[in-house]
């Protein structure tokens, strides 16, 4: 198995993101330091659009990620509702 992850400035716009990544993927384990957070999952890890829609009250497109995050590991695959990362082929 291989660990993939995701990286984000710590900020009141990625907390709820963070909260809705940890409740999609409960294999995830979260990696506080300061100012970032990092989440480790082994083989995939999905962002769902609607996941996070509902924690924030309002539309939310997945590129908006892109503001706050700092880096990724892992296979990128991401369409309107999903943004999923891995190292299946």
């Amino acid at each position: 198995m291989s660990t993939v992850f995701i990286a984000f400035q710590i900020n009141e716009d990625t907390r709820p993101i963070i909260e809705a990544i940890l409740a999609d993927n409960p294999h995830a384990v979260l990696d506080e330091q300061p100012a970032m957070v990092k989440i480790n999952a082994e083989d995939t890890l999905v962002i769902k659009r609607e996941s996070v829609e509902e924690l924030i009250g309002r539309k939310f497109d997945l590129q908006e990620l892109q503001v706050n995050l700092i880096t990724i590991s892992g296979h990128l695959d991401e369409d309107d509702d999903t943004f999923t990362l891995s190292w299946k082929n």
